[in-house]
């Protein structure tokens, strides 16, 4: 596993960004970035991972940008806007590059919807032979789940960078575990993965480095067995009844 070359981006390195505490400033992976000043990335796939509202989409976002993404996901040659609700953390980051790939693709669930619309247009206008790329259909004309796999199968390709925002949104458990296997056929063939994920499945792809956010902004490497995520599953799975009356108390039912 992870035969493939160095990363295409070694490091993030951030701007003095003062004292402010607006948004997305006040996030606390971004004031502890904004601390340290910078983060590097020393392996193919490198997994995001904390609770809510740490600000990981925040980063992956900024860092999709600065790496001249569009903002709601696509190739670098997507250019819509549906409605720009992108942070300016973006302007205070810098990409240490080892070299280039030759291709690559922001995939944010969230406004994954409005990537398809815009294949769907172009496609309408003329590029036809676009749609083989997505799978020869429509990614309208899948499940949400279909469309994601759909794109990892046929779109991501060797020597390419891949930004990933919950890429488990829209997959099953078997999903899950056909996207970790289409990482690690990729990762082999020189490609880099950032992705923030809530998924312990996702997160297993071997060899990955796991880079936890603490609700205080603190990023700590950690192995597969020690996040937060997978020890807090393997509990409830252990004994979802007992789990659930422990967290609820007299209140379950």
């Amino acid at each position: 596993m992870h035969r493939g070359g160095a990363p295409f981006i070694s490091e993030v390195l951030i701007d003095d960004v003062g004292d402010r505490n607006d948004y997305p400033f006040d996030l606390p992976i971004v004031r502890h970035l904004a601390r340290r000043r910078r983060l590097k990335l020393t392996t193919p796939v490198t997994f995001l991972v904390g609770d809510n509202g740490t600000g990981k989409s925040t980063f992956v976002e900024a860092l999709a940008v600065t790496a001249g993404f569009n903002a709601e996901g696509g190739s670098k040659s997507f250019r819509f806007t549906t409605k720009a609700t992108e942070s300016v953390f973006s302007e205070h980051l810098t990409l240490a590059w080892k070299r280039r790939p030759n291709n690559g693709f922001f995939l944010r669930a969230e406004s994954f919807y409005n990537v398809a619309s815009e294949v769907d247009r172009l496609v309408d206008e003329g590029g036809s032979g676009l749609l083989a790329s997505y799978g020869g259909r429509s990614l309208h004309e899948r499940s949400h789940g279909e469309s994601f796999l759909a794109l990892a199968t046929n779109r991501f390709g060797p020597r390419g960078l891949y930004i990933l925002d919950e890429p488990e949104a829209a997959l099953s458990v078997t999903g899950c575990l056909a996207l970790v296997r289409r990482i690690m056929e990729l990762a082999e063939q020189d490609c880099q993965f950032i992705v923030a994920t809530h998924s312990p499945i996702v997160m297993a792809v071997p060899g990955a480095t796991i880079l936890q956010i603490d609700i205080d902004g603190e990023i700590e490497a950690v192995d597969y067995d020690r996040t937060d995520t997978v020890l807090l599953t393997r509990r409830f799975l252990d004994d979802p009844k007992r789990f659930i009356e422990d967290l609820y108390g007299d209140d379950y039912v």
